[in-house]
């Protein structure tokens, strides 16, 4: 296991939850914890320490969602994410921990950005379905999950374009991540060796936690209103992107 202070065991701990309960639907949230991490732990090594928890939720999270996936739209967007993710890779080898961290800094506010104008502009919000939309949206979404593992909010934006129902987006929305983070695990794992025996220990005994949140997430996902959960989420992930330039 790594050594970790108890506060640094509590933040992989609250990292997890948050993990399992947006693997429900709710991927905005993740987006709140990934700049906190950032900060705790390093760029480079928060990333490493999350995407093996992430993977355990999305493997949770087919597992309640596995008949509603639109494959079609996954086939359509892989290719693009994989131009992102190989971009993402080579920023993240290239760059120290310092300037890895801003840009993840970045990365979060313009998700929240994001955020913020689909909510601001709700159906005045015309989002193209044209081939040039979905590349962008792909390769936007690989070099934000390999950087942060902040596309969520990239990701809703695509999913919105298709005009899913929320079965579909949920369902859709889980199976991208399972196979984009499973790409990502041996790019960690052998070129940026952000990720080891320890950290895959750690997120071993994080599954009691990550089952936890995703039990709640789904509880929640069908009980809370939408829209003051919508205002916490974007409200949040911009305060979590602007604490890192502070």
């Amino acid at each position: 296991m790594p050594r970790l202070t108890t506060a640094q065991w509590l933040w992989v701990a609250g990292a997890a939850a948050v993990i399992g309960f947006s693997k429900m639907g709710l991927g905005g949230v993740l987006t709140i914890i990934i700049p906190l991490l950032a900060i705790v732990f390093g760029g480079k090594e928060s990333t490493g320490m999350v995407l093996p928890i992430s993977l355990l939720g999305d493997i949770m999270a087919i597992s309640y969602y596995r008949r509603a996936a639109d494959w079609q739209s996954i086939r359509r967007l892989i290719p693009w994410a994989l131009a992102g993710i190989a971009v993402g890779t080579v920023v993240g080898w290239m760059v120290n921990d310092g300037t890895f961290t801003m840009i993840i800094g970045v990365t979060v506010l313009l998700c929240a950005a994001v955020l913020i104008v689909l909510e601001v502009g709700g159906d005045r919000v015309k989002v193209p379905r044209r081939m040039w939309f979905f590349a962008l949206m792909g390769v936007l979404g690989g070099f934000t999950t390999m950087i942060g593992n902040a596309a969520g909010p990239v990701m809703t934006v695509y999913l919105l374009a298709m005009g899913m129902n929320k079965e579909n987006f949920v369902g859709t929305y889980a199976w991208f991540f399972l196979i984009v983070n499973a790409i990502k695990m041996p790019l960690q794992l052998f070129l940026w060796r952000s990720i080891g025996g320890p950290e895959l220990l750690m997120a071993l005994a994080m599954i009691p936690i990550i089952a936890g949140g995703a039990a709640f997430g789904a509880y929640v996902v069908k009980r809370i209103p939408e829209k003051p959960f919508r205002y916490t989420v974007i409200a949040l992930t911009a305060a979590a992107g602007l604490r890192i330039f502070l």
